[in-house]
């Protein structure tokens, strides 16, 4: 039974249908902290029975949560409201053979990117220099490191807390030397020191896909890869596709680069008609 309909299924036990149907279809796990959603009309205190009965059904859940906001802020977290168990945000999420400390209230980790952590770092060759704009915690970057060999790669992070905990997950990871935590502005710590020197660059924040892209273009050697994350509003998931295309063809031809789309899917629905779209773009400089 997926996690989702466990949820659904207790909720109505416990709830009631009326308020099970309420609910997001998603229970999510991160490390041994279970996280809902709050539903905007129901009070925290009806759902903090059923945060009881998680608990007591999954033995490794120790602390239950509630996203009671969307993601938002400079730093893309979310309000959270204990519900129940350990009053504690912290945790040790575990992806891909590697072990990160993480902070629920304080950086964004979404368990929906596992698949994608892994797939990018399987494309990565030997001795890659890879910068990851907006690295958070580091995931992407520790995988790309312990699953492939690149010589270097720049992570960088606007959030202090991020930062830290990126810190302490290169030391957990044992990848001194190959990742080099950043904190900054990534346009800004792109134009001080990396412009020229990419041969993959990573875009994993698609409120500024399109607004970063030039700097991301400008950090490319001669030729390299740019993966783009991209929220876009459509019908189908192959629509979804094809319109994030679309976008970033318009971005790319004010560019002067010549660029291919090599490949793009749906991570995920996000709402209804709501997707995150990644983009796999070869770009190649002209000038």
């Amino acid at each position: 039974m997926s996690r989702g309909k466990f949820l659904k299924k207790i909720a109505a036990e416990v709830l009631g249908e009326g308020v099970a149907k309420k609910l997001w279809g998603r229970l999510e796990i991160i490390g041994d902290i279970a996280i809902l959603r709050k539903p905007p009309d129901i009070d925290l205190d009806v759902l903090r029975p059923l945060a009881e009965e998680i608990l007591r059904r999954l033995p490794y859940v120790r602390s239950v949560w509630a996203a009671v906001t969307p993601i938002t802020g400079e730093f893309r977290v979310r309000e959270f409201a204990h519900l129940a168990g350990e009053e504690r945000s912290v945790t040790l999420y575990k992806e891909h053979g590697c072990v990160f400390k993480v902070d629920i209230r304080t950086v964004y980790i979404s368990p929906a990117l596992n698949y994608e952590h892994a797939r990018i770092a399987k494309l990565v060759r030997p001795g890659e220099f890879i910068i990851n704009m907006f690295a958070g915690a580091g995931l992407f970057s520790i995988i790309i490191a312990k699953l492939s060999k690149p010589s270097k790669v720049v992570s960088i992070d606007i959030n202090p807390s991020a930062y830290r905990l990126m810190m302490e997950n290169v030391k957990l990871n044992k990848v001194e030397g190959i990742v080099e935590p950043v904190l900054g502005d990534a346009r800004e710590v792109v134009r001080r020191c990396c412009v020229g020197k990419a041969d993959r660059v990573l875009m994993p924040l698609p409120e500024l896909a399109i607004d970063y892209l030039p700097d991301a273009l400008s950090a490319l050697r001669g030729e390299g890869i740019v993966h783009v994350y991209y929220f876009i509003t459509a019908g189908e998931r192959e629509e979804a596709v094809e319109g994030a295309k679309r976008v970033f063809a318009d971005a790319l031809k004010k560019s002067g680069v010549e660029w291919e789309f090599v490949s793009g899917r749906v991570v995920r629905s996000v709402g209804p008609r709501y997707y995150q779209v990644v983009l796999d773009i070869r770009v190649k400089k002209t000038g």
